[in-house]
């Protein structure tokens, strides 16, 4: 007998609606922890079959309605009837990210934020990372419109990980203008862990981690899909994904084919920005099966982006935007920009070029009272950057990365809601130089992790926590040039030596506790100590080059100790008939803080290295304060009416500098969020889950800047209006197709970003301005037909 035997059971029911006791049809079951569920018929009655005899977690969803999330033990019960209320908050939602198993939101320590598919349906952003950054205490480091790097409470880059398809995801992070490599209409639903997460993730999971989730896995006997169109007005984004997945007798499958282009985008100021176009597409899916004794899924996504690189070359006189062109075979010259330019989908030089392939082992196993998860991944990297107009297909930089990603984790869930969990996660990485120019050397990485969770519940109570130790080794290469520049394995005497071979180790302890208390029906409380480590990337301890994506020459320090978080977070929740309420608050303090400053001449000038601004990596001790306070003010009994609020705030100071240095690069500036937002489940005949919102995003002064050797500037303040509007169209209880309309920046104000790096750009002689501005007004107008092939 397989020691993966297991006794079957199923679970049956009927769901109903609380104010007339109605049965609700399609409402959704799903096991978060099997990825198996179910919907109710025509009656408002389900059934799912194969289920283990385990206690599990349980949601039930609806549109319109109060998500339902328990423990069901299903050795004890095979029947459970559902009883939904109108929605009013979501706070019990069910998370993943960090945790052994589900949990509700309200009982895990960390604090975690979700961003829900319809929020993600209703956004106008052009890229996953925009989508995100509305969240309180997410922002957003932006270069144009196609790259977006992630920040959490001020921090980012290798501070983050990025987890898609169950691994983290893998691209040269460390880079200003390498973004997230994942197709924004595959993301179905977004988790934020916000604080260390070392303890589940190992090194780089400092700031936080931000989970993509694919949507769930389909009921038994089901085939269905969908079309998605998209066009936004600023930039000319078209925009289409189509998607197909089905379950039938336990096996499953989801296929996505994704493609997006944008011309220049343009604002108030600027006009449009030359070069800020890009092109996407991505294919992608998962093939596995669902059985009683777990599941076994592959997935796989090949992702191709060829974004343009802003690089703000203005005509001296009229300060319009300049292409470099090229007169003949050895002479290039600039022209102004013209409207075609403006408005073509092709990016010109220079641009880049990644590419990002990927395939995922995901299996977990129940094993008697326990579970086996087991997931293996490979990931491929490839960013090429095109620099020269004279040889627009010749690429200079190509940084070329192999990543095997391994996490085994056992679960065991003995008897008093005691849940233990332990296991061994990293990733080998090997990275090539395929290029005619150089950053960073060729370099080995393996990262191993072992660790130990333990989750106790009681009737109020969640106590959580953990250890874990982890050890990094990174080998870089020696890299030799000859007197032309040209990279050579047989270096001589006149052999110019770029990169030196280096060995070094990187080890940590990383740790958790923390508590939840439900202090009854409507109060909430939680509190959470958590230790977290990172390992220097290897830009930080050895890059020594341009980098033409950002005009900047970087010099690396080989001498960079790991980073060490000791953070503190608490949080306070009302969830009311009337107003829903959650502050959180944190204080994190980092020793070895390592961030690039600017470099000087001694005469005070900008030092240049081969014409560029050089920065170099250094480290120091800091200090991250503040929080985040969410208002959702939805008065009973008009519960289709939400006022919601968000604010929030980081201060990240170092110790012992003066004024100049106080304040850590990149930190976000103060924000208020704001919408007011009606809802409808039904209007007449054929308008369903309806919707009209009118909001305002806030951003106060940055004054609290990096201010030495000119890193920073401080930001003006700006505020945007933002509105959306939309419907499911149906007939006879069936979705014929739905409709968004959204609008961002209504009032087109012109403005600059904290954590916009073309800020940074030259000059404009004939207005005076500094940089490039962020997009002015967008409208987006997205459309979703369903496919129903089989329900």
């Amino acid at each position: 007998m397989s020691v993966f035997a297991q006794k079957n059971t199923s679970l049956s029911g009927k769901i109903t609606l609380q104010k007339n006791g109605e049965a609700l049809i399609g409402a959704s079951i799903y096991f978060p922890d099997l990825k198996i569920g179910g919907m109710t018929d025509t009656a408002g009655y389900y059934q799912i079959n194969n289920l283990p005899k385990a206690t599990l977690l349980i949601e039930i969803t609806y549109a319109g309605y109060q998500q339902i999330v328990q423990q069901i033990d299903l050795e004890a019960t095979s029947t459970q009837n559902f009883v939904m209320k109108d929605e009013v908050t979501e706070l019990g939602e069910v998370v993943i990210t960090g945790l052994s198993k589900a949990a509700q939101r309200n009982r895990t320590p960390s604090p975690i934020s979700v961003i829900t598919p319809i929020q993600l349906k209703q956004s106008t952003a052009t890229n996953i990372i925009d989508a995100l950054a509305t969240q309180p205490g997410i922002s957003q480091i932006t270069t144009g419109s196609s790259i977006s790097k992630p920040v959490i409470r001020g921090l980012g880059y290798n501070r983050v990980v990025v987890v898609n398809d169950g691994i983290r995801q893998e691209g040269q992070q460390w880079g200003d203008e390498h973004g997230i490599e994942i197709d924004q209409y595959s993301v179905n639903r977004v988790e934020v862990l916000k604080g260390p997460a070392s303890l589940a993730y190992g090194s780089d999971a400092m700031a936080g981690v931000i989970n993509m989730l694919p949507a769930p896995t389909l009921p038994e006997g089901t085939i269905k899909g969908n079309a998605l169109a998209n066009y936004q007005t600023n930039n000319g984004c078209i925009g289409g994904s189509l998607n197909l997945r089905g379950n039938q007798k336990g096996i499953v499958w989801d296929l996505r084919y994704s493609q997006k282009a944008d011309h220049a985008y343009q604002n108030k100021y600027d006009g449009y920005v030359f070069n800020s176009g890009f092109k996407e597409n991505t294919f992608g899916g998962m093939l596995g099966v669902n059985k009683s004794w777990g599941y076994s899924h592959l997935s796989f996504s090949m992702y191709n982006l060829t974004p343009g690189i802003v690089e703000g070359e203005r005509d001296p006189l009229t300060g319009q935007f300049v292409k470099p062109i090229a007169i003949n075979d050895s002479t290039t010259d600039e022209v102004i920009a013209t409207n075609s330019d403006f408005k073509s989908y092709k990016p010109f030089v220079p641009y880049q070029k990644i590419h990002h392939y990927k395939v995922v082992s995901s299996n977990n196993f129940y094993i008697g009272k326990g579970s086996l998860k087991a997931t293996l991944g490979w990931q491929q990297n490839q960013r090429q950057e095109y620099e020269e107009v004279l040889e627009p297909k010749e690429y200079g930089l190509y940084f070329y990365m192999n990543t095997i990603n391994y996490d085994f984790r056992y679960n065991y869930t003995p008897e008093n809601n005691i849940d233990l969990s332990f296991g061994t996660n990293g990733m080998y990485q090997n990275s090539q130089n395929k290029g005619s120019e150089f950053l960073i050397p060729d370099y080995d990485l393996f990262d191993f992790g072992l660790y130990a969770i333990a989750k106790k519940s009681w009737d109020k109570w969640t106590l959580s926590g953990g250890l874990r130790y982890d050890l990094r080794n990174e080998h870089g290469k020696d890299l030799w040039l000859d007197t032309n520049d040209v990279r050579t394995n047989v270096p001589d005497a006149s052999s110019e030596q770029l990169f030196t071979a280096f060995y070094s180790k990187f080890q940590g302890i990383s740790g958790s506790i923390g508590a939840t208390y439900q202090i009854n029906d409507i109060l909430y409380t939680k509190l959470n100590l958590s230790k977290g480590f990172r390992a220097p990337n290897i830009a930080e301890i050895s890059a020594n080059g341009v980098h033409e994506g950002t005009s900047q020459y970087l010099i690396g320090s080989p001498n960079l100790k790991t980073e060490n978080s000791y953070q503190v977070d608490y949080a306070f929740g009302v969830n009311s008939e009337h107003i829903t309420l959650e502050t959180d608050l944190f204080y994190n303090h980092i020793s070895n803080y390592t961030f690039l400053e600017k470099m000087k001449n001694p005469d005070g000038t900008d030092l240049l290295i081969e014409g560029n601004q050089t920065f170099k990596y250094t480290q120091g001790n800091a200090d991250l304060y503040g929080g985040e306070i969410t208002l959702d003010i939805h008065p009973h009994p008009l519960d289709w009416l939400h006022f919601e609020n968000s604010f929030s705030y980081v201060q990240s100071v170092q110790a012992n500098q003066p004024d100049s240095m106080r304040y850590l690069p990149f930190t976000p500036a103060p924000k208020l969020h704001s919408v007011l937002r009606a809802n409808a489940k039904n209007l007449g005949k054929f308008l369903a889950n309806s919707y009209l919102k009118i909001g305002v995003d806030n951003y106060f002064n940055q004054n609290h800047f990096y201010e030495a050797f000119g890193t920073e500037t401080v930001t003006a303040g700006y505020t945007l209006l933002n509105a959306g509007i939309g419907a499911d169209i149906v007939t006879k209880n069936k979705t014929l197709f739905s409709i968004s309309i959204s609008a961002n920046n209504l009032t087109n104000v012109a403005y600059q970003s904290h954590l916009n790096r073309l800020k940074y750009l030259a000059e404009n002689n004939a207005t005076g301005r500094t940089g490039v501005y962020n997009m002015g007004r967008n409208i987006s107008f997205k459309l979703i037909v369903p496919i129903g092939i089989k329900n």
